[in-house]
C-alpha cells in the first residue's frame, strides 16, 4: 500500500464525481483518502452511481453535502453546476462510465455531473478514472471519445487489466484508489491551491 502524508494535500479542493458502475465502492475508498490526506473533497453523482453507493456514504467520509441533482435544494442559494466548478483544484469522474465518457465528447449535460464536467472546462483539470465492460472500452467509439477527450487536455488514469464484473477477465477495472490518488497529487502540486483561504 501506498503511504500518503496526512494533510499533504491541505488547502487543495477536490470535485469528485461519482458515475453508476460496481466501481463506485472504490469512489468511497478514493473520498475518504483524499479527506485524510488533507484535500477538501466535494462529491457530485449520477442517479446510476447512486444505485451502487449511497450519498451518505461519502457523505460520512467527507463531511460536506453530496450533491446528486441539478435541483437540489440548498439552505442558500447558489447555481451548484458554477459554485462547485469554480471552487474545484480539479475534478475527478470516478468511475467513468463509457456513458459518461461519451457525454463529455459530444458536450451532453443531461444531468448533474455532465453540467459539471461541461462547466468545469477552463477552470481547472479533468481527471478520468474509466470503468466498464472491456468490449465496451475496445468498442471504436469509446476509443474515438477517449482519443478526443486526451486531445482536449482531460487526464486519465486506467483502466486497469483483471476481473471485471461481468466475471470475465480484460482491460476495463477502475484503477485502485491508491493509484488514482498518487495521480491527483502529482496534477494538484503542479500549483497552488486556488482558494488558499478556505
Amino acid at each position: 500500500m501506498v503511504e500518503h502524508p496526512k494533510h499533504s494535500l491541505k488547502g487543495y479542493e477536490v470535485l469528485l464525481c461519482v458515475t453508476g458502475g460496481i466501481a463506485a465502492y472504490k469512489s468511497a475508498d478514493l473520498a475518504s483518502k483524499l479527506t485524510q490526506a488533507g484535500a477538501g473533497v466535494s462529491v457530485a453523482m449520477t442517479e446510476a452511481g447512486r444505485q451502487f453507493v449511497a450519498p451518505l456514504t461519502f457523505q460520512t467520509v467527507t463531511g460536506r453535502c453530496v450533491y446528486t441533482s441539478l435541483w437540489q435544494s440548498v439552505a442558500s442559494y447558489n447555481v451548484k453546476h458554477v459554485s462547485l466548478t469554480d471552487l474545484a483544484d480539479l475534478m475527478v469522474i470516478a468511475p467513468a462510465t463509457a456513458d459518461m465518457l461519451a457525454k463529455m465528447t459530444h458536450g451532453l449535460a443531461d444531468d448533474l455531473v455532465s453540467t459539471l464536467a461541461l462547466a468545469v472546462w477552463g477552470k481547472c483539470d479533468i481527471l478520468v478514472a474509466p470503468a466498464m465492460n472491456s468490449m465496451m472500452w475496445a468498442a471504436p467509439a469509446t476509443v474515438a471519445n477517449m482519443a478526443t477527450l486526451r486531445d482536449r487536455g482531460v487526464h486519465v488514469v486506467g483502466p486497469d487489466q483483471g476481473r471485471l464484473a461481468c466475471g470475465d477477465e480484460g482491460v476495463g477495472r477502475m484503477s485502485e484508489p491508491d493509484e488514482i490518488l498518487t495521480v491527483i497529487g502529482k496534477l494538484l502540486k503542479r500549483q497552488e491551491p486556488k482558494n488558499q483561504d478556505l
